[in-house]
């Protein structure tokens, strides 16, 4: 009993600090969960012992993992990026698979199975790294993030067929295609009575449990339904993770997928953490250091194949060079569910123990390697938001022409809701501005509305000296990351040390690194909802509206410096 609870309190220890280091310098956490595997397991320090429990416990991860995606799969979604889904996401699939079992084969000789289960594992890329980046740099919708995320789809939905394919290539030589058969079979008829069944009884469950509006039992509900849809679909000699996928799709039709989302996301990230741990801890350190040369070929083989894989595709689909670099650099490493079929691979012994050290080493190492790949290859190529050299010059002009008879303007930097409403406001005062936005469908809505907001990412010197900063009389930044607002206010200030910057941030926490940046002002929404909610609450249980107004001026007064004298009450 006292063994186990030590083991517990220091797994939750590790990780503990080091999810804080990885957070410390924006890694993904999944990384910080692969390091205490990798040092606290067998081929460590020793003091976590891999178990038949444990790897049980963690697989669960994984199925939350996919019924998340399943949550996220939307038929809309999948028909407007079909192209770049299917064809390069196809491609990429296809190619790398292909080149890496014959890699697999020929210089590691291996078996043709094993070089398929390699090169199936080797072509995911990691969705949680990659999905994550380019959020954060606003390059989601980018010419090259658009690319990146149209190839993740497709694996994330190869996942599942993946997952049906590997149990049978380790059946025996005479009864491989018989099944392949079996399993395609299975596949098409378990899939195709859960959705028509889910799609007459998911919405009825989850209303009857909505009902009692017992968040508990919603969420009693929810993994119900994911822990009940994967036994139905293992004993059909299928996969946990698919039977949680076909949840999570079934689900996002019904009215509840943010909420169910929002309950279920703690479980993933903490089932989904201890599987990375069990991953790391597979992880034989005297053999990596024992075989340094050919992990080292392995690093190069997997980042610069799955780059030039990528280069060629996007080239042949006559991509810019430079959006070509930029996909091929965010899709070069190894993913999470790489690490899920390469492991059950090796417990289907469809590989053996060296290809398997040496695999899982190079996709580990190729995913600590990815953030500081994608980020260089961004300083490198000097994209401004569409990841395209030869859309530079368009991009800069067209701001420069919408910018070009301002004078004593606005430049408002993001136009999401923060920024329509201040536009909305510049407006009635008659005040000129500029809105800089990077999402084609925001601004396409903006200009039909005669509103002047063009392409173009703020946190580049070419695009707010177009946008004519130098002659504007104030900037607003209402971008959500303090990171990308940071950058933008320091860029101002090199440019106008003097000009009013007032920026938007979601809490408190970085209101001072934006002021020594050189921010003027910066609002923390929180703060400004929770004073609203502090006054309507003092009014709801009794106190005076005008009392609750000076509890309200007086907080502003002290937080605002150059407001201080309007939201101070007049001395008697």
């Amino acid at each position: 009993m006292y063994q186990h609870l030590f083991v517990i309190l220091l797994l939750l220890s590790a990780a503990v600090g080091a999810v804080s280091v990885a957070r410390r310098f924006r890694l993904p956490s999944m990384l910080g969960y692969l390091a205490i595997g990798i040092v606290l397991g067998p081929h460590g320090l020793a003091l976590l012992t891999e178990s038949a429990e444990v790897e049980s416990v963690a697989e669960f991860g994984v199925v939350f993992l996919m019924f998340t995606i399943g949550l996220e799969f939307s038929l809309k979604r999948l028909q407007a990026m079909r192209a770049l889904v299917f064809g390069f996401g196809s491609a990429q699939m296809a190619l790398t698979a292909l080149g890496t079992g014959l890699v697999t084969a020929l210089a590691y000789d291996q078996s043709w199975r094993s070089g398929i289960a390699v090169g199936l594992a080797v072509a995911m890329s990691s969705t949680a790294i990659v999905a994550k980046m380019l959020s954060e740099r606003f390059e989601l919708h980018s010419r090259s993030g658009r690319q990146t995320m149209g190839v993740l789809l497709f694996q994330d939905l190869a996942v599942a067929p993946c997952l049906i394919l590997l149990p049978a290539l380790a059946a025996s030589g005479d009864d491989l295609w018989r099944s392949l058969a079996v399993a395609a079979v299975q596949m098409v008829a378990v899939l195709a009575l859960l959705i028509w069944i889910g799609q007459k009884l998911m919405g009825r469950i989850l209303d009857a449990a909505a009902k009692v509006r017992s968040n508990e039992l919603l969420v009693l509900t929810t993994l119900w339904i994911v822990v009940g849809l994967s036994f139905l679909t293992a004993q059909s000699g299928l996969s946990l993770a698919l039977g949680a996928f076909v949840g999570g799709m079934l689900i996002s039709e019904t009215v509840y997928r943010h909420h169910v989302e929002a309950d279920i996301r703690p479980f993933r990230d903490i089932l989904l953490g201890l599987f990375f741990v069990t991953v790391g801890m597979m992880l034989d350190i005297q053999y990596v250091l024992a075989n340094a040369h050919k992990l080292a070929l392995a690093v190069v083989l997997l980042i610069g194949g799955k780059a030039v894989v990528m280069m060629l595709i996007t080239r042949v689909a006559k991509t810019p060079l430079v959006a070509s670099l930029r996909t091929s650099a965010q899709l070069a490493q190894g993913g999470e569910f790489g690490l899920v079929l390469i492991e059950l691979a090796r417990r289907l012994e469809l590989i053996s123990t060296s290809a398997f050290q040496i695999t899982l080493s190079a996709m580990l190492l190729s995913m600590f390697i990815a953030p500081f790949l994608i980020a260089r290859a961004a300083h490198l190529s000097g994209d401004m938001g569409r990841g395209d050299w030869a859309h530079k010059a368009t991009v800069i002009h067209n701001i420069a022409v919408h910018s070009l008879d301002l004078g004593q303007h606005v430049v408002i930097c993001g136009y999401g809701r923060t920024g329509g409403r201040i536009a909305e406001f510049l407006s009635i005062e008659n005040i000129a501005f500029i809105a800089l936005d990077v999402d084609p469908q925001r601004i396409a809505e903006a200009r039909a509305e005669g509103i002047n907001v063009v392409f173009g990412n703020a946190d580049r010197l070419e695009v707010l000296q177009a946008a004519g900063v130098a002659r504007a009389r104030a900037v607003v930044v209402t971008y959500p990351d303090a990171h990308s607002a940071e950058r933008v206010v320091r860029i101002v200030r090199g440019i106008r040390p003097e000009i009013p910057i007032v920026v938007r941030t979601t809490d408190d926490k970085d209101v001072a690194r934006l002021k020594a940046a050189g921010a003027t002002e910066v609002i923390p929404e929180v703060l400004e909802s929770s004073l609203l909610i502090a006054a309507e609450t003092l009014v709801q249980v009794g106190i005076p509206m005008k009392k609750a107004i000076v509890h309200v001026r007086a907080a502003r007064a002290e937080r605002y410096a150059s407001l201080r004298n309007f939201y101070e009450p007049p001395k008697k």
